[in-house]
């Protein structure tokens, strides 16, 4: 048992190294490559750091044929990426964090929600009318697939008509060209991939050893270990000034999460994966939704003082809605 904790320890602290890294070297190509910080954290950071998700899902359907873990860590680690924005706003001192955020932010939200809507949608229809299958696959999986590829497309395209405001983070006292910036980017996002699949892994051992329950195990215990990614790069992106950066790697997660869906879809060979899983999860999809709906407000918007406590009122209210929702699920 001890020797599990030390190895959930220094998966962590790669995490954190390499994490920071990979935020820093993210703002530089977004500076420099005049992309905008968010399609870098929509995109780059967000499926750099959503991978660990990807290859749990996948080996929770391959390996041990548990569905309902691969589905509950998606959905679960939507709900924990929006309480990381939470999280965020506390740690940004003064005026709150979405007060100074960019707008362009609200399409990724929204187009997040049509996603997680479509995905709770299907499961209810499978659970109660049909399993929706062509084959063992879904017929929302090439439609999901399909739908972020757009998504993504749209996503571009007004970043490109919208850019946001931009300065420029030097990382330390580097003088780095591009091409080498890519490359230490590159190396610093495999250490993050790898020990964020290698800390799904030790979750997966910490649940055999506890005996909690797949549907809890998987949207709590899972998801918040495979979310630690998001949690290292969005503060360390935080530190240093870009802001969207950080934020758009949160909601840019959140689109990939639902995208995984069709993924881990094509390797559950049982049938369709959504006819196999708990309907617990579209409660879960709904508390998704009200979050991303409070984030969505707190852009809009963007209020330039925040409550006595320090904190700011969509802050709270994503704690709360948080909170409230996993004790009505789970107790």
């Amino acid at each position: 048992m001890v020797l599990l904790w030390i190895k959930f320890a220094v998966c962590v602290a790669i995490i954190a190294i390499a994490g920071n890294r990979v935020a820093k070297y993210g703002d530089v190509i977004a500076v420099e490559t005049g992309l905008g910080r968010v399609w870098i954290g929509v995109v780059l950071l967000a499926v750099v750091t959503s991978l660990p998700e990807l290859f749990t899902g996948i080996s929770a359907v391959a390996l041990v044929e548990a569905p309902d873990l691969a589905i509950g860590d998606l959905f679960g680690s939507n709900a924990v990426n929006l309480l990381i924005i939470a999280l965020l706003d506390i740690a940004y001192r003064g005026s709150p964090l979405l007060g100074v955020a960019s707008r362009g932010l609200r399409l990724t939200a929204w187009l997040s929600m049509v996603l997680v809507v479509f995905a709770a949608a299907c499961i209810f229809i499978s659970i109660h009318f049909s399993n929706l299958g062509i084959g063992w696959i879904g017929i929302y999986t090439p439609i999901i697939i399909l739908l972020f590829l757009f998504m993504i497309g749209m996503i571009f395209n007004y970043e490109r008509h919208h850019p946001s405001a931009t300065v420029e983070v030097k990382l330390g006292d580097e003088s780095l060209s591009l091409h080498r910036t890519y490359l230490y980017f590159a190396v610093a996002a495999l250490f993050v991939i790898g020990a964020g699949i290698w800390l799904a892994f030790i979750g997966g051992e910490i649940v055999e050893i506890t005996g909690w329950e797949e549907s809890l195990v998987g949207t709590l215990f899972i998801a918040f270990t495979t979310s630690l990614p998001e949690i290292v790069v969005s503060f360390s992106a935080l530190r240093s000034g870009a802001i969207d950066l950080s934020i758009g790697n949160i909601i840019g997660s959140n689109l990939f999460n639902m995208a995984i869906i069709g993924i881990v879809d094509l390797f559950y060979w049982e049938g369709p994966v959504l006819a196999a899983v708990s309907g617990d999860h579209i409660f879960t999809a709904l508390i998704v939704l009200v979050m991303t709906g409070v984030f969505i407000a707190g852009l809009t918007l963007q209020p330039q003082r925040k409550t006595p406590l320090g904190i700011s009122w969509y802050a709270l209210a994503l704690m709360g809605v948080f909170i409230v929702g996993t004790y009505v699920n789970f107790w």
